[in-house]
């Protein structure tokens, strides 16, 4: 069991980290490539969600960390699928004999680490259950530097991670992809959502619809202002890039009940 209890302020941290999450710009193509890879193997990952009951894209973020999305490998920890487990977690799936099948292991990954167990699957909660499987050794002893399991590739993110034999490092750098930030892209690409996230107040900002950036300096600052106003709000997840387009007028529509001026599609 974590040795940290997942507490009214430690969910509003993670649902701060989470609204205010920005995708690193150089590692942006790599995101977008990567959740191209996760959707195109969607039916696996609902396949173990239908008997963990762990949500296919919690499943499909720690096939990510853990192994890289090879199915050819144990979502314990990567090591490949002919044998048991060598590395930590050594020696599973106990039952049965290899080659196991991807679903086999990732049943018993998920299981090991209490992840089938889990009832509330809120946002908050997802990303607690999400750094508990990692571990909480960030948390617990490096609190200044939040998890990369769940953060790297992100503005919350510089440096310092566990090297080899669980050494720290504070200048060492994770190259790898946050959960979280996996996550917030897909929601920002409307292909998952949370439960947990109601609407919230009307807005008041008038920013025109428009599929390009402004040419004019002040009009692309509103428009990057209007949108992340609007990922202040629980449930809306918009890129800030600028360009207020089909997204960033769905979004006003579900704050304020309008669609920014000028939509084609709701003139």
């Amino acid at each position: 069991m974590p040795k940290i209890v997942l507490t009214a302020a430690l969910r509003a941290d993670y649902q701060r980290l989470f609204d205010q999450c920005q995708i690193n710009a150089a590692k942006a193509p790599f995101v977008e490539q990567t959740i191209l890879k996760i959707m195109n193997n969607k039916p696996r990952y609902q396949a173990v969600s239908a008997l963990s009951g762990a949500p296919w894209y919690v499943i499909a973020v720690i096939h990510l960390l853990e192994a890289s999305l090879n199915f050819k490998s144990h979502l314990h920890n990567g090591d490949p699928l002919t044998a048991r487990t060598v590395q930590v977690p050594a020696g599973h799936p106990k039952k049965g004999n290899p080659p196991f099948t991807w679903e086999e292991s990732a049943l018993d990954a998920l299981s090991l680490k209490g992840a089938n167990k889990v009832k509330d699957w809120s946002l908050p909660a997802l990303l607690y259950t999400l750094e508990t499987y990692n571990g909480m050794g960030y948390r617990m002893y490096h609190p200044h530097v939040p998890s990369p399991y769940l953060w790297g590739f992100s503005n919350h993110y510089v440096s310092g991670k566990y090297t080899h034999d669980g050494r720290w490092s504070d200048t060492a750098v994770s190259q790898q992809c946050g959960c979280a930030v996996i996550l917030r892209r897909m929601a920002e690409l409307d292909l998952i959502e949370f439960a947990d996230q109601p609407l919230a107040e009307a807005s008041q900002w008038q920013v025109h619809y428009n599929e390009r950036a402004f040419a004019d300096p002040a009009q692309h600052a509103k428009a990057v202002a209007l949108q992340e106003w609007l990922n202040t709000h629980p449930g809306i997840f918009v890129k800030p890039d600028g360009i207020p387009g089909r997204r960033t007028s769905d979004a006003n529509f579900r704050i304020s009940g309008h669609y920014l001026p000028a939509d084609p599609l709701h003139p």
